[in-house]
């Protein structure tokens, strides 16, 4: 999977992105709290791959251009009006791989 680079012409969209994504990840937590009782202040639920493995990660990763890449392909493919929570298209691996990248 390949990332593709954000233009600072694209701050406006990602801002908007970004409220809009911590919104709804704010509102499923109303909705179906026992299954968020486990995040730690400050992080939030994604459910990646084909199984939809379920992953708490941080929400300082909704700044950095590589996660905003992967918000914008989950819009497109599965949109973020839905109660199934956010869902990351691709594979784990890749995400893994990603996410330990973002850790630094």
């Amino acid at each position: 999977m390949a990332f593709k680079k954000l233009s600072s012409n694209n701050k406006l969209s990602q801002a908007t992105l970004i409220k809009h994504i911590m919104k709804r990840c704010s509102s499923l937590g109303r909705k179906q709290q026992q299954h968020f009782d486990d995040v730690p202040k400050g992080h939030f639920v994604v459910y990646v791959g084909h199984n939809r493995s379920r992953y708490v990660i941080p929400i300082a990763f909704l700044s950095r251009p590589e996660f905003q890449n992967l918000l914008r392909q989950a819009e497109e493919e599965f949109g973020f009006d839905h109660d199934m929570g956010l869902t990351i298209p691709c594979e784990e691996q890749v995400f893994e791989s990603l996410t330990s990248f973002l850790k630094f």
